[in-house]
């Protein structure tokens, strides 16, 4: 074994969560980032030599450690993630019967709430229809191209199936055609640590993507493509997918369009579709798992909503004298 054992071992480590756990090239590459930054920090070599001590002065540097906003440090939530790559880690040593640290004495510091952003009606309604608006007088003048209208149906039927499902980003952009039977209003999605899901289509949604594919001439697999490639010499049966930074700034555009000031983000349209479901009375166990969350500690995150229906029942049934 080479003189840093630590560093081996991370290695060994970062191997078993590929293989064994299946984890996302972004996940490993997070560990590895994590596991790193601890050994550099801390000039640990041997995993007997991680104490309670070692990592209590570890903790102590990543939170005075700078961020790269000036005067700020790294949020609780960034370190906590340093502290979960450790626990793991350390579990990992305890399988292989290595003597450390047990990784049970390791706690996570205490969080801010997180606040979510979600849109009312209202602000939901003008969004899900910014794409559809009526053309302006110079679209009219000018006419507008099959390509643009194409953009449009496919930008509204992204809109729909976001709040609709309430998908991740990252998990529309990978959806393909084969993925969505149309036939019916549900269908998997596999998430966050390949775990697999049903999603439910509104009539909308699905109204929109029939829409939408029956005005599809490329042979593209993947549900929503760029439309646009034309200008830059490349065929339209080329098209390539949607990357999830090129869906975010769509949806900033149609939220501009819509006149909503504030920030939006397909994200928001995950809360807005998770806060519809509990304002109309879902349990939060059946919101968990139609998000695709492991814990419901993360579902918990709208108990804003529940909170608020307790605040209404209390004022329609408690009556005091």
């Amino acid at each position: 074994m080479s003189d840093n054992q630590v560093n081996k071992l991370i290695t060994d480590f970062l191997e078993y969560l590929e293989i064994e756990k299946n984890r996302s090239q972004a996940t490993i590459k997070n560990y590895d980032f994590y596991l790193r930054r601890f050994v550099a920090l801390t000039k640990v070599t041997s995993p007997a030599n991680i104490t309670n001590d070692l990592v209590r002065s570890y903790r102590l540097q990543l939170n005075r450690l700078p961020n790269k906003e000036p005067d700020q440090v790294l949020k609780k939530k960034t370190q906590n993630y340093h502290m979960i790559a450790l626990r793991a880690f350390l579990k990992y040593l305890a399988k292989r019967d290595i003597k450390t640290l047990v990784a049970e004495k390791i706690e996570l510091a205490k969080q801010e709430d997180r606040q979510v952003e979600w849109l009312e009606g209202s602000e939901l309604d003008e969004l899900l229809e910014a794409p559809m608006r009526p053309m302006t007088v110079v679209e009219t003048r000018h006419g507008v191209s099959l390509q643009q209208s194409l953009v449009k149906l496919r930008d509204k039927a992204i809109l729909e199936l976001l709040f609709s499902t309430g998908l991740r980003v990252s998990e529309l952009a990978k959806l393909k055609i084969a993925d969505v039977n149309l036939k019916r209003d549900e269908f998997s999605v596999r998430g966050k640590g390949s775990k697999i899901r049903v999603v439910f289509l509104s009539n909308q949604a699905k109204y929109w993507l029939q829409q939408y594919l029956t005005k599809r001439r490329d042979v593209s697999p993947y549900m929503f493509v760029a439309h646009d490639r034309a200008k830059s010499g490349r065929e339209e049966h080329d098209a390539a997918p949607l990357t999830s930074r090129s869906i975010e700034r769509l949806v900033e555009k149609y939220a501009k369009l819509a006149g909503i000031m504030k920030k939006i983000t397909p994200h928001t349209l995950r809360h807005s579709f998770a806060t519809d479901l509990l304002r109309n009375g879902a349990d939060i166990r059946s919101v968990q798992s139609m998000l695709g969350h492991a814990s419901i500690t993360t579902t918990q995150i709208y108990t804003h909503i529940t909170d608020q229906r307790l605040k209404e029942i209390y004022q329609k049934f408690h009556k005091p004298a």
